[in-house]
């Protein structure tokens, strides 16, 4: 996506060869900055303190962290050390495993000489492949928001609510959930977009609605508990979230608030779906609620916020009692009967083993 006159992704191989550059998205709204990262350890602390951030993003951020292993030590023990590391830097997100585990596959066969050059072309592969998912998925969700329109009165809008931050920020580019509203923009269709805060952390305060300004697409923000009033009261068209893991149920594990959304949307007849390339499909995990780990983070981002003073510096403020502790789990588990469909990359899925088998035969 555009920044200013220039495109970006998320993540880019530096001028060096060696090192990837990111958008340090802990400065977003407010500052636009670029940080270089060269070691392990650098991308380990990218990924556990959000500099980056959204499941398929980690993931592509991951394999770049196994070629920069690769280019300082290319031996299995180490190979096997820096997927334990990065592996343990978030629990929930999927796609910091997958991505793992693929480029320790691709790299097992080859010799120790090979490694480097071939764990840095594997991660490039990776980021076009993501970019190419995200682009497939907004157009699959296009048709969505295509038949939505038809049915409403010429130049009428078709309203959207978010949650979080499923957007080019949380990808390489395109995003999952913002892909289908970006390509309708384009194609000229009048969208609106419902923008929630998402505390803690207010993803879409912060990173949702700063990637709508800078598309031009029509948005509104507003705070998490209003998604429901507006769906009373016949203003939201669909909702279209993200996912950090899709179990092979169906069930959707996203950023804390999501069930309750569903839950919102399910009273009030709203279409809720999901968008997700496959990457994030954990095909070994069947009931979400049991079997996936919520991450626990710390409690500060409950307590403390981030903002721009009057005067134009970036603040952090706490915003309850200093005595007050705050817990922090950031999923939760959306139950596949709340799920209107799952939009992939080769189109949407009933959330249910059976239409996720039919949408990808060969994990059968």
């Amino acid at each position: 996506m555009n920044v200013g006159e220039r495109h970006y992704r998320t993540i880019w191989l530096s001028d060096d060869k060696r090192s990837v550059e990111i958008i340090d998205q802990r400065w977003l709204p407010h500052e636009f900055r670029i940080e270089k990262i060269g070691t392990v350890g650098g991308i380990a602390t990218a990924i556990r303190d959000m500099w980056v951030r959204g499941a398929p993003l980690i993931g592509v951020t991951a394999a770049y962290g196994v070629a920069i292993q690769m280019m300082d030590d290319p031996s299995d023990e180490a190979l096997d050390a820096v997927w334990e590391t990065l592996n343990k830097t978030r629990p929930t997100a999927i796609n910091l495993r997958w991505a793992l585990d693929e480029m320790r596959r691709h790299l097992k066969p080859l010799a120790s000489k090979e490694r480097a050059e071939a764990a840095y072309k594997r991660a490039a592969e990776i980021a076009d492949e993501d970019v190419g998912l995200n682009r497939a998925i907004g157009e699959n969700g296009l048709a969505i928001i295509r038949e939505i329109a038809a049915k409403k009165k010429p130049g009428e809008t078709v309203n959207i609510l978010t949650h979080c931050n499923a957007g080019w920020l949380a990808t390489v580019d395109y995003g999952t959930a913002t892909a289908p509203i970006y390509l309708a923009t384009e194609a000229g269709i009048p969208v609106h977009v419902y923008v929630d805060e998402t505390r803690p952390r207010n993803q879409g305060a912060q990173l949702t609605a700063w990637e709508m300004a800078g598309h031009g697409v029509p948005h509104t923000l507003i705070v998490d508990n209003a998604g429901g009033h507006l769906m009373q009261h016949g203003d939201i068209d669909m909702v279209i979230v993200g996912t950090d893991r899709t179990t092979a149920n169906g069930d959707v594990c996203n950023k804390i608030g999501t069930y309750l959304k569903a839950l919102a949307a399910a009273d009030n007849d709203v279409p809720f779906y999901v968008a997700l390339p496959s990457p994030t499909i954990d095909w070994t995990v069947a009931d979400g609620l049991a079997e996936i780990p919520i991450e626990e983070r710390s409690g500060d981002e409950v307590s403390l916020v981030w903002g721009k003073t009057a005067d134009g510096k970036i603040a952090q403020v706490r915003v309850s009692p200093d005595q007050t502790p705050a817990a922090n789990p950031a999923f939760d588990v959306t139950p596949a009967r709340l799920v209107t469909g799952l939009i992939t990359e080769r189109g949407v899925a009933k959330a249910s083993r059976e239409g996720l088998k039919a949408m990808f035969p060969e994990r059968g």
